[in-house]
């Protein structure tokens, strides 16, 4: 059973990110906060619930919660300032935008850097203890594959659509194919036996 609540701080945010792993396409964050009167039995880590469940739990998620916040940030982003920054940067994102600003922040993980002097506690496997960090999580991911889903109709045939992204065989042969887009992270390792690509 998920737990409410980490701190004893009036507004408790959880945040959580979505896309870390993938090849290509953003890394997508949100940050929300919830009403203490707040339940959902189904609600877990996104990561143990199937897509059509994440799906049916996304606009309960969203009319219940007192305030939420996703952020997309580009690969041109992740590249420059590497993916653990940037995964950072995108929940920093939301939080700053939360109305009301949050008093205390529990965010899924064990890195995060301080944003507006908000006191906050990092949580190994948060998504699968605290009811705000995996109701972020769902968000995130629901939102990050409907933004693949989009891109996919410019480049079907890396098939985003599916993968998501995520580096699975069919993904790297339509890379070694095709080559890369604008929405591959140049940052990573496209290809196994990547040196170079030429560009």
């Amino acid at each position: 059973m998920l737990n409410l609540k980490f701190s004893n701080f009036e507004i408790e945010c959880g945040t959580d990110e979505a896309g870390r792993g993938c090849l290509a396409g953003p890394v997508t964050a949100a940050a929300i906060i919830l009403p203490d009167d707040f339940k959902l039995d189904l609600l877990n880590d996104s990561k143990q619930l199937s897509e059509k469940v994440r799906q049916k739990l996304k606009p309960l998620i969203k009319e219940r919660a007192i305030d939420f916040v996703v952020t997309h940030l580009e690969p041109k982003i992740i590249d420059e300032i590497n993916i653990l920054n940037a995964s950072i940067k995108a929940m920093q994102a939301c939080i700053v935008q939360l109305n009301p600003l949050p008093d205390y922040i529990i965010v899924d993980g064990n890195r995060f850097k301080p944003v507006k002097n908000i006191p906050f506690s990092t949580i190994i496997k948060g998504d699968s203890k605290y009811m705000s960090i995996a109701a972020a999580s769902v968000l995130a991911k629901t939102y990050r594959d409907a933004y693949m889903e989009k891109i996919h109709e410019e480049f079907p045939m890396y098939n985003w659509k599916k993968n998501k992204g995520y580096p699975t065989a069919e993904h790297r042969e339509a890379i070694r194919k095709y080559g890369i887009t604008k929405y591959h992270r140049m940052s990573f390792r496209l290809l196994p036996e990547q040196l170079k690509f030429e560009l």
